[in-house]
């Protein structure tokens, strides 16, 4: 055994094997390195992927803008003809034309009041008191409602003195 320590064939051996260590490393290295640029690429695609859902969310909003924008606009056309029509049939014709709108708003508001009274008496009747019967008389419909009557009297008096009506 002692002739192999001293003869050369160990002293080959470990060269050998001191020589291979950089190629073991190296082919290690690049096997790490593979796997991080296949992670990197994984994240790539992934952030390709929310930046197509994002483009896709931009172009909905465009096309519901571009869809609202001409809503409005054939809104106020049709509001616009009607009124250029009310105008040329002449004077009691304009002045019924104009009255239909407040008048069909206090007859509903009368009916909604008279149900709403009737809905009183009767939850009254019932034994209700207090916020229930508070929260049965007024439920979102009825907010709703009221917004809507609201807003639409309100943001056509300010569209008329703008202009824009």
């Amino acid at each position: 055994m002692l002739d192999l320590f001293s003869s050369g064939v160990f002293g080959s051996l470990l060269g050998g094997a001191f020589r291979l260590a950089p190629e073991i490393i190296k082919l290690l290295d690049r096997k790490n390195e593979r796997a991080h640029e296949l992670a990197m690429f994984e994240r790539q695609c992934e952030l390709e992927k929310v930046r197509g859902q994002q483009k896709m969310a931009e172009i909905g909003a465009e096309r519901d803008l571009a869809v609202d924008t001409g809503v409005m606009a054939a809104f106020k056309s049709a509001i616009d003809q009607q009124t250029e029509l009310a105008r040329a049939a002449g004077g009691w014709i304009a002045g019924l034309s104009a009255s239909v709108r407040p008048v069909m708003t206090y007859y509903l508001l009368l009916a909604y009041g008279v149900v709403k009274v009737a809905m009183f008496i009767l939850l009254r009747q019932q034994g209700i008191e207090g916020t229930e019967l508070v929260g049965k008389m007024w439920t979102a419909d009825d907010m709703a409602l009221l917004c809507g009557v609201v807003n639409y009297w309100i943001m056509d008096r300010t569209l008329a003195k703008r202009g824009l009506a």
